[in-house]
């Protein structure tokens, strides 16, 4: 589906999802995640052919460690901020289409600052940052030495019409000339923040790339050239009128995979360790055998690179559900990110009351990783490139959070057999060496606590994170593990943190 009715589907769903006093269960987007996700790419191999190799369990073990991070979209969407990152521009107008790409040349973002973004995520106890190199727009935020030769002329006589050129289309051309991304992984590197690079698969201001999945300029062969759920995607973008161009030459076609390809080389041979490349969309089956190449090829580059599977099927390394928790835990062998908004769009928001809330940020937070995933919360900057005040305020409050409970969630596992949860305001974690269950309460339980699913070992400690005192706990038959809480916990001002506590025990049966 396009992004408008993603949204107008899913709006019910996340709307009040999670809040601080308990977690409402949100409803999965499509049933059967992740292995639902490939049906997008039906002519990719189910099993990747032979000598191709995924990323090493080594590298599938570090994500899995993370559990919490920030996606981040920002590129020239970001000066007319009409929300919703680049997807606008399929609605324009085509003089608004004209202005809109021809805004680079005045962009100069003088509030960036890659080190203060990455003393905010750091202080937000966030393990890694997404970043968008190039959305579907085209633009590139990096040094990229690619060239775009053909465009869309939206207000050529008599219509629009595909004109030659000869340009990067990056912030290199920009006032503000300076390699984003270079900055933004020099600075992760120093701190030891994972980097996770955002890559579309279609570029809209590069008129080689039509005509695949949504690209504004469409041509004859378009039903030919695009996987059937792209072509009914595209028709309903478009009403049934898309603007119709003539087909890609050969010549065209072959341009457009070799930027592709070099564009994702530069990514991942000039900015050192990139831990993670998210791939988006989709290319089409025509082009298939040489975006599978590109991926081999990415793998030589980087072998322990983590690849997003959106566009290259089971040839990817991991899924990302948007703006949806799975209902339970999710049985696969590809790890998983949850990606949500903090505010109403992944692209900034400048309204401070669009922001959902600490507490929205830890019981998402909570509720995946009991699941067996994480949590990536999409904040973007300005076009200035400062975040909304409001909402480092939100992020920060969850590192508060974290420095209290972070043992629960980082490098930590969903218990067996499907024991993430006791009803609506539990939810379970465990040690990787399965010595330790967390028990993660999203609503204060008053002064007892019954427990059915766990059982401490004889003579363990119950604490509450946070605080050095021990609990008062005993077992019975019927009702499970009775957890007695102080008199003293019961003033919010006495716990150790807000919107959820946590108990640590040896569990004999975790």
């Amino acid at each position: 589906m396009n992004r408008r009715e993603f949204l107008a589907t899913t709006a019910a769903a996340f709307t009040g999802a999670c809040t601080c006093r308990g977690i409402q269960q949100v409803p999965e987007r499509t049933p059967g995640f992740p292995e639902s996700q490939l049906k997008d790419t039906p002519y990719i191999e189910t099993t990747p052919i032979a000598g191709y190799h995924s990323a090493p369990a080594s590298a599938y073990e570090a994500f899995q460690d993370m559990k919490f991070g920030i996606r981040i979209h920002w590129g020239i969407y970001s000066i007319w901020s009409r929300g919703a990152e680049s997807w606008p521009f399929l609605e324009m107008s085509f003089a608004d289409r004209q202005k809109y790409n021809d805004l680079y040349k005045t962009w100069n973002p003088v509030g960036f600052d890659a080190g203060r973004w990455m003393d905010i995520f750091a202080e937000s106890g966030m393990k890694m940052f997404a970043f968008t190199s190039k959305h579907h727009e085209g633009f590139s935020m990096f040094d990229t030495r690619t060239r775009v030769k053909n465009r869309a002329n939206w207000m050529a006589a008599g219509g629009p019409k595909i004109e030659s050129c000869d340009l990067a289309y990056s912030i290199m051309e920009t006032p503000f000339r300076r390699d984003v991304v270079k900055e933004l992984c020099d600075a992760a590197h120093k701190r030891g923040i994972k980097i996770d690079l955002y890559f579309s698969h279609p570029d809209w201001y590069d008129a080689d790339f039509r005509p695949y999945v949504v690209h504004p300029l469409q041509v004859p062969s378009s039903r030919i050239l695009m996987a059937p759920v792209d072509w009914e995607r595209t028709q309903r973008t478009y009403h049934g009128h898309p603007v119709i161009v003539p087909d890609p030459s050969d010549a065209e076609v072959a341009h457009m995979l070799r930027r592709h390809r070099e564009q994702l080389e530069e990514l991942l041979t000039n900015y050192g360790r990139i831990d993670m490349l998210c791939l988006d969309m989709w290319l089409g089956a025509k082009v298939w055998p040489e975006l599978r190449e590109t991926v081999m090829k990415l793998r030589e580059l980087q072998p322990d690179v983590m690849l997003r599977n959106r566009g290259i099927g089971n040839y990817g390394d991991y899924f990302t559900p948007e703006r949806a928790i799975p209902a339970s835990m999710v049985g696969s062998d590809k790890p998983w990110f949850c990606i949500n908004p903090l505010g109403t769009d992944f692209s900034y928001d400048p309204k401070a009351a669009n922001y959902k809330g600490t507490g929205w940020i830890v019981s998402t937070l909570v509720d995946t990783v009991a699941k067996g995933g994480g949590l990536m919360v999409g904040v973007g900057p300005s076009a200035l490139g400062e975040f909304h005040p409001e909402a480092v305020r939100q992020m920060k409050a969850a590192g508060a959070w974290l420095k209290v409970n972070g043992e629960a969630i980082y490098a930590t596992r969903p218990r067996d057999g499907g024991r993430w949860a006791e009803g609506d305001t539990v939810r379970f974690t465990r040690s990787k060496d399965r010595q330790f269950v967390f028990a993660i309460l999203t609503e204060w339980p008053g002064t007892e606590l019954a427990l059915k699913s766990v059982r401490p070992a004889e003579r363990s400690r119950v604490t509450l994170m946070g605080s050095d005192a021990a609990l008062e706990w005993r077992f019975d038959s019927s009702r499970g593990t009775i957890i007695s809480l102080p008199e003293k916990l019961q003033s919010a001002a006495n716990r150790p943190c807000e919107h959820a506590w946590t108990l640590k025990f040896e569990a004999a049966n975790g």
